[in-house]
Order: C-alpha cells, then sequence, then structure tokens
C-alpha cells in the first residue's frame, strides 16, 4: 500500500515496520512522538499532527545507519516516498540540536545546514534529546550523556539553548504545564 504525503500514524508505523526498524528504535520513536505531542499541545503555534508524525518517523534513518547521518538518511528515505517535506525536514534536521554547516562538513556530510528552523522541527529534536531508549530523562541527565558523548561545549550549549526555547516558549504561563509538573 502506497503512503500519502501525510501518512496517518498507523501508516507511518507501518512504513518504519517495512523499512526494518528495530523494535528498539520503534519504542522509541514512539515515545518521542508521545512526548512531542504534549509539547505541541501546549504551544499555540505548533501543528501538532505535524509533530506527532514528524516525531514517529524522525529516526527512520536508522534502518539504514546508526550513525551521525541517520538523520540524512532518513529524509532521503522520507523524498524518495513522497512523504510531505516537513515531515522529511524534521528527520534530517533533528540530529542533537542540529548540524551546523561547518560541522557538517567536517563530518563529512553533504553541504547544508541541519539545524531545525520550525517549531515543530524544533520540538522534535529537544524532545529527542530527552528521550533515552523509551524512557523520558532530565536534561541535565541528557546533558551529561552528550557531554561525555561528544566533548564539545559548543554543541552541549546549543542542546541546553535550544530546550530553553522550546519548552519556555511552549510551555510558558501554561495551565498545563503547572499540572503535568504536579502530577
Amino acid at each position: 500500500m502506497p503512503l500519502s504525503s501525510f501518512p496517518s500514524y498507523e501508516q507511518a508505523l507501518q512504513f518504519l515496520y517495512t523499512c526494518g526498524c528495530s523494535e528498539k528504535i520503534i519504542k522509541h520513536v514512539q515515545a518521542v512522538s508521545k512526548y512531542g505531542v504534549e509539547v505541541a499541545e501546549s504551544c499555540s503555534d505548533a501543528n501538532v499532527e505535524l509533530v506527532r508524525i514528524g516525531g514517529l518517523l524522525h529516526d527512520i534513518g536508522r534502518c539504514r545507519t546508526h550513525q551521525i547521518n541517520h538523520g540524512i538518511a532518513g529524509a532521503q528515505i522520507l523524498r524518495r516516498n513522497n512523504i510531505d517535506e516537513r515531515i522529511a525536514r524534521i528527520a534530517e534536521r533533528h540530529v542533537g540540536a542540529g548540524i551546523t554547516a561547518d560541522e557538517a562538513a567536517g563530518l563529512g556530510l553533504p553541504s547544508g545546514t541541519y539545524v531545525p528552523q520550525t517549531i515543530e522541527e524544533k520540538i522534535v529534536a529537544a524532545v529527542d534529546n530527552l528521550i533515552e531508549g523509551s524512557k523520558r530523562v532530565s536534561i541535565d541527565k541528557a546533558l551529561a550523556a552528550f557531554q561525555r558523548e561528544v566533548e564539545d561545549r559548543v554543541i552541549v550549549g546549543r542542546i541546553r539553548a535550544l530546550h530553553e526555547e522550546v519548552f519556555s516558549r511552549c510551555f510558558h504561563s501554561s495551565t498545563y504545564y503547572s499540572s503535568k509538573r504536579r502530577e
């Protein structure tokens, strides 16, 4: 069954299986999608359904590689299958807090800037950083893990800045956030 340009949750989930994503990756992307929806629902200007499907498909490139280029590989898979360009950009720009053109060149990636631009791209990238496997972790725990992995203060600082931007923008004076914190 061919996918629509903007697949339903069930179609996107089936596509992950068809592409060969592991159960571990599928549990991770489901957790990212769920958390992303919670964040997007608190944002007056976020497209919740785009975050839901973008969160679900953001790691589809991991069916091909687990390297830093998995976001680019995922975007290629999505584009080859005529999936909405906004979803492809979420996959392409979700790694960490994005990859600048200089970083891309240094990593041997195709030339370009892979930094999230839209609120939906930023939500998926920020939330992805807070999901370890399929469990939510604090920003402090996530930053400590990134610090050990990349040992680059600029990248870690950019991840913190993305987190602060998304969560302050989406949960600023939000009764939703206040009620969630009490649970």
